[in-house]
């Protein structure tokens, strides 16, 4: 099973950049996308409609703003576009389908780095997320949550973390939160589980020469339940093009899909 994650800052201009005539030849079984800033309507094209697979876009209410969306090439029993908390939704920040047992859902965590207010929209988020994730890692489905997560988790994880310890992403309360969420919450960080190189990162800011000199953040995650840690097998961050200011994280998993219904 192979999952590809990309936060694309905009569907519209990473299929501009070449996002999908790269996405034909990954032969990904499922593809979630955060930050897609853009409404049903507006995408026209078939590319954003990727042949072979089933896709699902979570708007947020706001144009040009958030969302999430998800190709799959299984055809899901059942899809959940949000988790009926209405501030968090209207933002169009989870989606989730359903094939079997198997979950795969696609994230966007709230970044606080813009304003105060963002931030405690953020906490607000990781608060009322946590329960949920604790309910989900004890339940009998097999979960991968992946996406953006807006925190960096440990020092390896970012380029200067002395730096950024009181930044939005890498505050205490934030790695303490992820401390929780792969501990007794029992989730797990596939990518550390197959990688635990230094600077591996999937975000630069587009400020000064981040991307030129590797000053990255290691933001975006798939997180799997009991079932599939231990299960992913390779790993990559693909650099070799640019289609957002993050880039695509590829995870191959030792896992068959169920059957649907099964």
């Amino acid at each position: 099973m192979r999952i590809i994650s990309l936060n694309a800052n905009g569907i519209r201009a990473a299929e501009r950049k070449g996002f999908f005539h790269w996405l034909r030849a990954q032969r990904a079984d499922f593809v979630c996308i955060q930050e897609t800033k853009a409404q049903l309507d507006q995408l026209k094209s078939g590319e954003f409609f990727p042949p072979g697979y089933h896709s699902y876009y979570h708007d947020a209410l706001k144009k040009g703003y958030s969302g999430t969306a998800i190709y799959s090439v299984h055809q899901p029993d059942r899809v959940a576009y949000g988790l009926g908390v209405d501030w968090f939704d209207r933002e169009g920040r989870w989606l989730q389908i359903d094939v079997g047992k198997l979950s795969i859902i696609s994230l966007y965590l709230p970044s606080g780095s813009s304003s105060e207010e963002r931030q405690a929209v953020k906490f607000k988020a990781m608060e009322m997320l946590l329960p949920r994730l604790k309910k989900m890692s004890r339940d009998r489905r097999d979960y991968v949550i992946s996406g953006d997560w807006n925190i960096a988790h440990k020092a390896i994880d970012l380029k200067n973390w002395r730096s950024n310890q009181k930044n939005s992403g890498f505050l205490p309360e934030e790695r303490a939160w992820m401390d929780e969420v792969f501990g007794k919450v029992g989730l797990h960080d596939a990518f550390r589980q197959t990688d635990e190189r230094e600077e591996q990162y999937t975000w630069w800011s587009n400020r000064g020469q981040a991307w030129a000199n590797n000053t990255g953040w290691r933001i975006d995650y798939q997180v799997v339940s009991k079932a599939l840690s231990g299960k992913a097998t390779a790993a990559a961050i693909y650099k070799d093009e640019r289609f957002s200011d993050h880039a695509p994280l590829t995870l191959d998993y030792d896992y068959t899909v169920p059957a649907r219904g099964a």
